[in-house]
């Protein structure tokens, strides 16, 4: 039972790095963009921000794991995306969001990927406890965003528009609370003989091109759908409750997708659960155009939540099984150096084509299509031979 504790407690880290610092702009964006006067194109900046910011906390997470360990990554990378959010807050000059934003970003991948390492440790004996540890603590960032549905649209509802820099004060207090609790789960790991020790060992990348690619694909589509799709909500006459309503479901079916992939996750030693939970995100993107009204959006939501966060679940658990344990914190931070990657691109080639002409419905068309051939190309991906009695090779 302690250990679940743990895993839960480790899971408060992509609640913030995740659900908040990263997903709660989705929520904060329409009313951003009404009082500051932003186009499409510069609200998709504020994100690709992140993402920019995202990719660099990856690389230096790449390059000082040896050095710190990823008890400490994760530790300092909620210190640093916690400042971020509450300062965010307190202006409203775009080169300071934009810089904040940045800042949040390099914070919240040591995050992810520590934890995510860390999480990966556990129940190493048996596969189905470990996928479903890794899954749980994935599974925070949903925890995140049912907090954000429940929190920010009812604020900005009452407050209007320029309350804005409340929503982010709010986020930065709720990530100060979450503070504590993840710090000492990620020293519970770092006490425990496992955690010891680590060693930074570089994966094979080369054999690792379909997924990279694929993860890449992903990311570049996913995140056009987690940016705008409550701005086209407003613009098609959405309320702030039907926004609660979606926002919170798709909240709550990522905490519920570790059950629902479990055994998907545990069986597959390949690409395939990657490329399954890529093409399910891209087929839920479509759903509201192809069941337009209510019911279409809730539907969207709750396929959407239950997919999209199996793929950095998926990742892990492949690098997990694929390679030896040396080489699993090298190997998520190369899976979200190229997930960084692709979260750049698309808020900002999103933002262009809405201003182009296209609209946000073109926009959201373009992220499902991303998202289909990410599921594609990740399908192609083969499990990589480990070294004969390696940790991992079970």
């Amino acid at each position: 039972m302690r250990v679940w504790i743990i895993v839960l407690a480790l899971a408060l880290g992509p609640a913030v790095s995740n659900g908040f610092a990263r997903f709660g702009y989705g929520l904060i964006l329409p009313a951003m963009q009404s009082d500051l006067g932003w186009s499409y194109t510069a609200a998709g900046w504020i994100n690709t921000a992140n993402a920019v910011g995202y990719l660099a906390g990856a690389l230096l997470a790449l390059g000082y794991s040896a050095l710190l360990g990823p008890v400490r990554l994760f530790q300092y990378g909620m210190v640093v995306t916690t400042a971020a959010l509450v300062l965010s807050g307190f202006t409203d000059d775009f080169s300071s969001l934009i810089a904040l934003r940045v800042l949040a970003g390099i914070g919240g991948a040591p995050v992810f990927i520590a934890g995510g390492a860390m999480a990966a440790t556990l129940f190493a004996s048996d596969s189905s406890k470990n996928a479903l540890a890794i899954a749980l603590y994935f599974g925070g960032g949903g925890a995140g965003i049912l907090m954000t549905a429940l929190l920010l649209p009812p604020m900005l509802e009452t407050w209007g528009a320029a309350s804005w820099p409340y929503t982010w004060q709010a986020l930065g207090a709720l990530s100060l609370v979450s503070l504590l609790p993840a710090w000492w789960g990620a020293r519970r790991i770092g006490d425990s003989p496992r955690g010891r020790g680590e060693r930074f060992v570089f994966p094979p990348w080369r054999r690792l091109t379909p997924s990279l690619a694929g993860y890449f694909l992903f990311a570049a589509g996913y995140i056009v759908y987690m940016t705008f799709v409550v701005a086209w909500m407003r613009e098609s006459g959405s309320g702030a409750a039907m926004v609660v309503a979606t926002w919170g479901l798709l909240g709550l079916a990522v905490m519920v997708s570790p059950f629902v992939w479990r055994r998907v996750l545990a069986a597959y030693a390949n690409g395939v659960p990657l490329g399954l939970a890529s093409a399910a995100t891209g087929l839920a993107v479509i759903l509201p155009f192809a069941i337009p009204g209510r019911g279409g959006l809730l539907l969207s939501a709750a396929v959407f939540g239950l997919s999209f966060f199996v793929a950095p679940t998926a990742a892990t658990s492949f690098a997990k099984k694929n390679m030896p344990r040396a080489q699993w914190s090298a190997a998520v931070a190369l899976y979200t150096t190229a997930f960084a990657l692709g979260q750049t691109l698309g808020p900002i080639g999103a933002g262009w084509i809405a201003d182009a002409g296209g609209g946000l419905s073109a926009s959201l068309w373009a992220g499902a299509l991303v998202l289909l051939a990410g599921g594609m190309v990740s399908c192609f991906q083969r499990p990589v031979s480990l070294p004969a009695g390696s940790p991992g090779s079970n």
